[in-house]
């Protein structure tokens, strides 16, 4: 294991420079980039005082990690069966419980919609594949046609409608926690 490789690593994804790391582990800029380019070797009190500042224990780092998977395809999509009368919707991604992202393909038939949901924290964004629909904001409307997008805090009383009354409407809907 590149220890070096690692440490910059998650250095780099916590925003911190090798200089801010070193003074908040009590440590040299010097010292960490010769970690960094593992050309020393830490104490394991050392190291623990690194991975302290950067919100990760012993065992987290030398976990193995798992390669996550990159690519889903149409197989891997997960109906949803909780959605009113004409609306129909596929989870992209499935085991989302651990993602910060929660995108989806929503089809509404002519004349559907979706429920109202109150607010709730997170954003959202959808992009019309096809069709025409009314997006609801508490009490203000907005028309969007295939090929527009919205984006809006859920922070709202939200309900989309399908204008349409003989083509059904398709969207990408993406809620972000």
């Amino acid at each position: 294991m590149e220890i070096g490789a690692k440490l910059k690593r998650l250095r780099l994804s916590r925003g911190f420079t090798q200089e801010e790391l070193a003074e908040r582990a009590d440590l040299t800029k010097g010292f960490i980039s010769l970690l960094e380019r593992d050309k020393t070797s830490p104490s394991i009190a050392t190291l623990e005082q690194i991975l302290n500042v950067l919100g990760i224990s012993l065992r987290q780092f030398f976990a193995e990690e798992v390669p996550s998977k990159v690519v889903f395809t149409k197989k891997d999509r997960v109906p949803l069966y909780d959605e009113p009368e004409g609306i129909k919707s596929m989870l992209l991604i499935p085991g989302v419980e651990d993602k910060k992202i929660d995108p989806k393909i929503v089809v509404i038939k002519p004349e559907g919609e979706t429920l109202a949901e109150d607010y709730h924290q997170g954003e959202e964004f959808g992009y019309v594949i096809e069709g025409s629909v009314e997006l609801w904001l508490d009490d203000v409307r907005f028309k969007l046609k295939s090929g527009d997008c919205f984006y809006y805090k859920a922070d709202r009383k939200h309900q989309l409608r399908n204008v349409s009354k003989s083509k059904k409407a398709i969207l990408l809907w993406i809620t972000i926690d």
